[in-house]
Formats: structure tokens, sequence, C-alpha cells
């Protein structure tokens, strides 16, 4: 770079910004700029920039970032060989007009390879990039990439232009240390000033230099930066928990609200609120989630998780008395508590088993029926569920039906109606006073999980069952009316509900063949009975496309995952395990090998028709066996393939995979020196039998042909 070099900053401050997507706008406005800069060669390769993003402003700031970058040599490419030149060798026009075109002689034009063919180069010097030639264009396309939930069309203050934008914008900043960068973005001309705190400030404030700009708007009770202030605010609350010997309960749900609650805030300070004690006479669930939801606050709970009367609030302004503050914030959460209280009680005066027949006015989907149809589904499903699997699950089929009865029924409460994420956490409270069984509550609370990723399962196996039924039956029922997830929309979250699905049946070891359970469960459905089989095969695909997405996610390669889900085994939960055994077998010297031989053995098998799942063994006339390297390989598989069938079965795949390498030599050896294809045929056939015997020991834990590249 050359020229002088200065912090650079852009601010552009708008009203209040989005909360919940105020970090990842920052991120990205700062981040876009960075990497515009960096392709300009206005800054250095690792500048880092300082990101800020409080509730009214996006800004970022960069180090020695320079007025002009250096001169750049640029290598373009031109003809090829065959165009650039005739027969003779001599120049062509095509060639003589693009050199000149770059500005080049002919003698200075080099030759490369692209790795196709040689083509020219020319070799031209560009001049560096302005800085306030590119700022404007920097600017508006950082603004274009920004994730922006929804945008706001507005007019400008001379009532006739209008622009968009996540919100309306009313000042620019464009610094280079002391001096204003002139450019216009939306509607705004570039200077130096901004606005502080809205309550603890007063007027505007001329930012002196990029780098003073942190300081200046600390003075005028702004913490611009997102991360320092998360961080401010998280201290203060851990340390006002730790005051009143309290926790602030689960991290992840925490963190969540922390980031809302950041993005909020200007000058946060934490105060302490309380409440009635006869509101924890309320279901905790409700109280929670009325304070963390509505109010943004944070709940206390003792060390034994139970919640206190006690919160924690996050206030935007830093006072000496803070009285007003927190009596004003008590007065304003006693009435949602209120409310909770009286739709608990409210709810509590009609059994759940007399809601249930007006889920029948309840419209699940117009091509598939009310709430009550579902419900009867469901149990169906279930109880198809409860005769495929091939190990004792302990759920009563009395328990599971009366469950799969009552689990919609809370749709119908008051609670629910108010906040729909307590579905089935109300219905359990509600069955277990109405007095049903135990493992009955304990399913209607469960049949929702797991509700997101990395959320618990099911516990008891009536509700892992029920759970299990539930999301089939919207998988099932969407699939065979087609409403199927396309590009990233998906409104019926049924990528979420595969995913639990595949979770359930690995985690909890279930012994369910998924592909009966698919369409035993589309068969519940009924007039769709002729669409049963073509969408069984649909969900199956989107089924194994989700496990395939879980598993790369997790860090597995996708060669190794696609070997396995090539040919998957009927119990899914099969699959992590053979995944591992995949990958200590790539690490062995003759996995390569072997996966090639396999692609090869494939490649003959199905040319000559001899690959498929309905293909009984052959066996090997060992008669015919006349070269060394053949009968080698019969050997090895006549000591060996039922100890690597035997390990498959036992589940040991890495042992089995292990054993199979041993087979390297020979399977080499017997490529090298035997003709496959002979011309005899009964001495061909023989081979081909002897290859297939071979496959089906190479693929019982994976298709490693997939493994070669």
């Amino acid at each position: 770079m050359t020229s002088h070099a200065a912090s650079l900053l852009i601010e552009l401050f708008t009203e209040e910004l989005p909360p919940k997507a105020l970090s990842r706008l920052g991120q990205s406005f700062s981040s876009s700029i960075q990497q515009q800069l960096l392709e300009f060669g206005l800054i250095a390769p690792g500048s880092k920039p300082a990101s800020f993003a409080s509730p009214r402003r996006l800004a970022v700031r960069l180090a020695d970032v320079a007025e002009e970058a250096s001169e750049r040599e640029l290598e373009v490419k031109g003809p090829s060989m065959k165009v650039g030149l005739d027969a003779q060798g001599q120049p062509t026009q095509a060639l003589i007009k693009w050199a000149e075109k770059q500005g080049v002689a002919l003698d200075q034009l080099q030759r490369i390879s692209d790795g196709k063919q040689e083509v020219f180069v020319a070799r031209v010097k560009q001049p560096g990039a302005k800085l306030a030639s590119v700022i404007q264009a920097v600017i508006e396309k950082a603004l274009a990439q920004l994730p922006i939930p929804k945008m706001m069309r507005y007019q400008l203050a001379d009532g006739i232009t209008t622009v968009s934008f996540v919100r309306p914008a009313h000042s620019l900043i464009a610094l280079h240390g002391a001096k204003v960068i002139d450019c216009e973005i939306l509607g705004l001309r570039s200077g130096r000033s901004t606005l502080g705190h809205r309550f603890q400030s007063e007027g505007s404030i001329e930012i002196t230099d990029a780098s003073t700009y942190e300081h200046q708007l600390l003075e005028a009770r702004v913490i611009a930066s997102f991360a320092t202030r998360r961080e401010r605010i998280a201290s203060a609350l851990n340390q006002a928990a730790s005051q009143h010997q309290a926790t602030l309960g689960e991290q992840a749900t925490v963190d969540s609200l922390l980031d809302e609650v950041t993005a909020l805030v200007e000058w946060p300070a934490v105060y302490v609120g309380q409440f009635e004690a006869h509101f924890l006479e309320v279901p905790q669930e409700c109280l929670i989630l009325t304070m963390r939801t509505n109010q943004k606050y944070f709940p206390l709970f003792a060390n034994d998780g139970s919640l206190l009367a006690q919160f924690l609030l996050v206030s935007n302004m830093q006072v000496d008395d803070p009285k007003l503050i927190i009596d004003g914030n008590q007065r304003v959460v006693r009435p949602r508590l209120a409310d909770a209280k009286f739709f608990f009680e409210q709810d509590r005066k009609i059994p759940l088993a007399d809601r249930v027949s007006q889920l029948d006015k309840v419209v699940y989907h117009a091509k598939l029926g009310t709430q009550l149809a579902r419900s009867k589904r469901v149990g169906a499903i279930a109880s198809a569920l409860s005769t495929i699997t091939q190990q004792s699950l302990g759920a009563s089929d009395t328990d599971l039906q009366r469950a799969a009865q009552l689990a919609k029924a809370d749709l119908l409460s008051n609670m629910v109606g108010e906040f729909p994420e307590l579905q089935g956490i109300m219905g359990r409270y509600y069955a277990k006073h109405d007095g049903e069984a135990e493992a009955v509550a304990q399913a209607i609370a469960e049949h929702y999980q797991p509700r997101f990723a990395g959320d618990a399962l099911p516990a008891s196996d009536t509700g892992l069952l029920l759970a299990l039924a539930d999301k089939l039956e919207t998988l099932c029922g969407l699939f065979l009316i087609g409403q199927t997830p396309t590009g990233d929309k998906d409104p019926f979250a049924l990528r979420r509900h595969a995913l639990g699905v595949l979770r359930m049946l690995i985690e909890r070891k279930l012994l369910v063949p998924w592909r009966s359970m698919i369409e035993r469960s589309m068969q519940q459905f009924q007039g769709y009975e002729a669409q049963v089989e073509q969408a069984s095969v649909k969900l199956g695909e989107f089924m194994l496309d989700r496990l395939a997405g879980m598993l790369r996610e997790a860090g597995h390669p996708a060669l190794a995952v696609q070997s396995v889900l090539q040919d998957p085994p009927v119990w899914l939960f099969e699959v992590p395990q053979r995944l591992q055994a995949v990958r200590e077998f790539q690490l062995l010297p003759q996995s390569a090998n072997l996966a090639a031989a396999n692609k090869r053995i494939q490649n003959i098998l199905r040319k000559n028709d001899q690959l498929g799942p309905h293909l009984t063994t052959p066996s090997i006339n060992t008669s015919l066996l006349i070269e060394p390297a053949e009968k080698q390989l019969a050997q090895w598989l006549d000591q060996n393939a039922q100890a690597c069938r035997l390990a498959v079965e036992q589940g040991r795949y890495s042992e089995s995979l292990a054993l199979l390498a041993q087979s390297s030599a020979a399977v080499d050896a017997f490529f090298e020196q035997v003709m496959v294809m002979a011309p005899e045929e009964e001495l061909r056939n023989n081979r081909i039998a002897l290859l297939v015997n071979l496959h089906q020991v190479m693929n019982q834990v994976a298709d490693l042909s997939t493994l070669s590249a």
C-alpha cells in the first residue's frame, strides 16, 4: 500500500434495529467492508475490523487503511495456442486484437497451461484503488449483503425520494482519520455527527477522529461494541445472582435472552425485582416464559432449580437511585403473572378428556382433517410401531393410547392459547390434576421432544413411542399430499421432525426397521392408499438425506458417510458405528487399493447382471480355479469370509474391515494375473462367481467403492 494510512470509521445511525438480528447485522456489515477493502488492496491481510452494533447504529473501524492502494500486476488470460497461432505459428488476428486491448506487445505475452491447454497470458499494471473513489460502492454493497429479516420503505426529508432499509437511517459517518470522506448512502451525505444515549446524553456528537469513536461515545453513555456490552451485562447478571444465592437457570436459554437484551440497551444496568410468592403456585414454566418472552427479564432460581420470587432486569439507564425503575417493572410484570395464574386456574376446571371431542372442530390441514383425526392416527401409528419393534420398550398399549388421545387436548386451553410454547408441558400438569396415570402425563409432555437441535429425547418408553408416532404422522401425512420442503422453505418444519425421528432411532438404539416404520405409518392414512408406495420412497430418501447432513455436520467425511448410507442397515443406530469403522479402515495402507478394486468389481458385475440384493451367493467350482492368483483369492475367502460375516453380525465392524484388509495382496494379484472375462464360458462364470462372493464380503459394513476417488 502507498500514501497516507489512517483508521477508517463507517457508522450508519438509524432508528431501533431489530434486536434478534442485531448481532448478525453488525458482524455482516464489518466483515463485508473488511473483505472489500482487502480486495482493493487498501488494507493489509490479517487486518481485523472493530465491529460496533447498538440499538441505533451499525459501525465498523479498521486500522491502517490507505488513501490509495499500490499499483497491482494482474495476470489476464487470453486466447489458447490453437486460436492465437495459425498453421505456420504466426499470430492470428484474434491474438493481435486481444494484445492491443490489453496494451501489451506481442513479444511480451507469455504462455502457460491452465490445466487443459496452453494459453497466452498478459501481465498488465493496474493503478491502485483510491479510498475516496470506492468507499460509496463498498458501503452500498455491505448494506445490500446484510441478512435483513424484513425491509422497510420510507420517504426521505424531501418528501419525494423513497429508499429501502431495515429501519429508517438518519445519519452517516465516513471518517479516514480526522478527514470526512464524501459519499451519499440512503439519501444521507456523509459527515462526522452522531448521537449518544437517547435519555442520558444531549445534542449531537462530532467525532473528532476515527480512533476516538469509542471514547467519545462512552462519554455520551453508549457502549458501541456489542461484544463489550454483552460481556458487561453477563458479568453484572452473574454477580447479582450470586449476591442473592441464586442462579440464572439453563445456560443456553440465558445466552439467547442475553443476546436479545444486549441489542436493546446502550448503557446497561442490572437491577433486582420481585413479585408476590403466591404466584409460585402456578407452574414455573408459565412464569419463566412470561418473564423471559414478554418482559425480557432473567428469572432467578434456587440451587435445586426451583423458581424464586425474584428476577433481574436489564435497564438502559444507570442511575443512583433505581427505585422508580424497579417499581415500574414490578408493576408491569404483576398483571402478566396474574393472567398466567388465572389461565391455570380456569383451565383446570375442564378435564383434558372433556376437551378431546372439541379437537374435531380444530382443523389440522385442509387435506388431512382435524386435530382429532390426527390424534387417532398418532395412536394407530404408535400401536404399529410397538408391534414391529424387536425389543421390549416397557410401554403398555393402554397408556400409549390414552396419551395419544389426550396429547393434543391442551391446545384448547387458555394457557397454551397465550403461550403456544407450553404445548405438552401444560398437558402434563392438567393430566396429573385430572388423575391420569403418571406414564400418560409424562408422555403428553414428552411427545413434542426433541423440540429443537440438541433438545433432550423423551425419557420414558411411552413418551418415546408417542413422540416417534407424532413426528411420523406429520412427515407421512405431508409427504402423502405432496407438501414437501423446497429449497430453504420448510413451513411445516419437516427437516426438524425427520432429525427428531433419526435421533430417537439412533440414540435410543431402537430395533425398529426404518423402512417398515415408514410404510406402516403411511398405511394409517385412509384415502391415500394409492400414494403410499411412492410417498414412502420419497420420505425414505428425505430421511437418509437428513441423516447424511447430520453426520457431515458432526465432522464425518462426505465419502465415508456416502459409503455407509449407500445401502443403509435395517437398524439405523448401526450407522454411526459402521461409519467409525470405515474411518478406521481408511487409515489402513490397504484401503485405497481395496476401494479401487471394489469399484472395478462392481463395474464387472454390473455388466454381467450380477449386482443387486436379489442375487443369491453363487458357489465356486474349485476344479475350475486354474491360475495361482485365483486359487489364492478363493483360499482367502474360504478361510476368512465366515469370520468377516460373523464380526458384522455381532457389531464388530472395525474387526471385519481389518480382516478384509488382509485380502489386499490376493485381490491385487488376482487383477494383475487373471483374465476375468475368459473366452471359455465355464471359466468366465466361475471367476465372476468368485468376484460375487468377494464383493459380498467386502461390502457388508459399507459400500467401499464410494471411497475410491
